[in-house]
């Protein structure tokens, strides 16, 4: 049952001279698979028009989080809240096809408007325009008649973000978005991630990489809890990132710079086609009333 008062929506935050307002916020979250904790009481809160990264070793409770965000994850303990209204949006890890599934980028494309229209549905001009806003912005316009599962991982991981962009969320969840990508792919969806927060959108990313989490407006540090948060110049130092990554931080003898060495094993192109169209389906939530997951 929904206790508005054990949550309360944060004070908004002042970005430059906007002040903008939570979309979430989750106070004290826990997630415990039987005996295995997943990850251990933990706070956030996300505004609107910022840029959050999760930085943490394997293991640390990046994608648990993040799928507390996205609804696919209940707590065990603890509180999470989504502002009313607010439409969300999740580019989740390895999402393939098999390679008999006859999905043109096309399809996958549509599916980022079935929250507005249903699987059966039939599209408008404004889901067309924002399908063909969306495929422009990631530079999959020429692929649009292609078979999805015959593109680089490059070109599919730029799809299935410009999918998550069609449905035009508040609030866009992505779990290392980066990893294994080209240079020419992952510089086009940071630069395009920087453009959504202009345009108000809340983002929220897991990451390996420091250069990337030093990109963003906040930094979430995490070693199976938050054990840090804020600024990337708070956050991202070399004693924190010691205490998170231990002997798989490597500092430059040079200038001291950190560098992480982690297996973490997310790549997009060396995993399997192993999973059904359902995978390709967008992860989000249209317009839904304030809601608040509690054991």
């Amino acid at each position: 049952m929904s206790n508005p008062s054990a949550a309360p929506i944060a004070a908004p935050l002042a970005r430059g001279t906007e002040v903008t307002a939570a979309v979430a916020v989750a106070v004290d979250v826990c997630v415990h698979y039987g005996p295995v904790v997943a990850l251990a009481p933990s706070s956030l809160t996300v505004h609107a028009g910022t840029s959050t990264s999760l930085v943490g070793p394997n293991g640390s409770g990046k994608s648990t989080l993040l799928g507390m965000l996205a609804g696919l994850v209940r707590p065990t303990d603890g509180s999470i809240r989504i502002t009313a209204g607010t439409r969300v949006s999740f580019v989740a890890q390895q999402q393939h096809q098999h390679r008999w599934m006859p999905l043109s980028v096309e399809d996958v494309l549509r599916m980022g408007r079935y929250a507005r229209r249903g699987l059966l549905g039939r599209l408008r001009d404004e889901d067309r325009a924002a399908i063909a806003r969306s495929a422009r912005r990631l530079d999959v316009e020429d692929l649009r008649r292609r078979p999805f599962g015959e593109l680089s991982g490059g070109q599919r991981q730029r799809v299935l973000v410009a999918q998550a962009l069609a449905s035009e969320p508040e609030l866009l969840l992505l779990d290392e978005p980066i990893t294994g990508l080209d240079l020419a792919s992952q510089q086009r969806i940071l630069d395009l991630l920087d453009e959504e927060t202009a345009e108000g959108t809340a983002v929220v990313m897991s990451t390996h990489h420091l250069g990337e989490a030093r990109r963003t407006d906040r930094v979430l540090l995490m070693a199976g809890c938050v054990l840090a948060e804020g600024t990337p110049g708070d956050v991202l130092t070399p004693d924190l990132l010691t205490e998170a990554f231990g002997d798989r931080l490597v500092r430059s003898a040079g200038d001291g710079a950190a560098v992480v060495v982690d297996e973490h094993g997310h790549g997009h192109d060396d995993c399997p086609d192993d999973t059904g169209a359902a995978d390709l389906l967008p992860h989000h939530r249209h317009d839904h009333e304030a809601h608040e997951h509690r054991p």
